[in-house]
């Protein structure tokens, strides 16, 4: 019986706890990573303007290969979009569209997660001596929700190793 008492007072005290720190955590996550890809900037843009590359570089595409896409008439630049549908839990739904494309310098994206909700993302591309610096960078609103909040401080653990992976496959990919 004693400790079912701890138990319900380490509750009490913890339950409370997560939710005052979660009181002042940032609503936006951001995750970002970086590469020097020894590649020029309108190489590297040419695979991610065009969505269908995706397929080839997309660290998901490799989590499930079987995932079903749909692309529109627009095939890369702003207006670009696909939607995503995989059994797969760390890949789930949604849908992707380029909102915004400077050839060879930025590319900017819509993300839509059905069950997590949207986010937003970038790629830059800029020149340096030994190819170019690919900048991949994603921020998400997580709400006042304090459990999404706390969600938030493992976003760049979990997304960054994706865009780790994502970017080395890109590297590969152009060489």
């Amino acid at each position: 019986m004693q400790a079912l008492y701890i138990l319900l007072g380490a509750m009490a005290v913890l339950i409370p706890g997560l939710f005052i720190v979660s009181m002042f955590l940032p609503a936006t996550v951001k995750v970002r990573r970086t590469r020097v890809i020894p590649a020029s900037p309108s190489r590297l843009f040419e695979q991610v303007n065009v969505l269908r590359n995706w397929e080839r570089w997309s660290p998901w595409h490799q989590v499930d290969p079987t995932m079903q896409l749909k692309y529109n008439e627009t095939s890369s630049g702003a207006g670009a979009r696909y939607t995503w549908q995989s059994k797969h839990r760390q890949v789930g739904k949604g849908s992707m569209t380029i909102t915004e494309s400077r050839p060879d310098e930025f590319i900017a994206t819509d993300m839509q997660f059905m069950e997590q909700g949207a986010a937003k993302a970038s790629f830059r591309f800029e020149p340096v001596n030994n190819g170019t610096l690919v900048t991949w960078e994603v921020a998400m609103n997580m709400g006042q929700r304090p459990v999404r909040k706390l969600m938030g401080l493992m976003m760049d653990k979990w997304v960054g190793k994706d865009f780790e992976r994502g970017l080395e496959n890109l590297e590969k990919l152009v060489k």
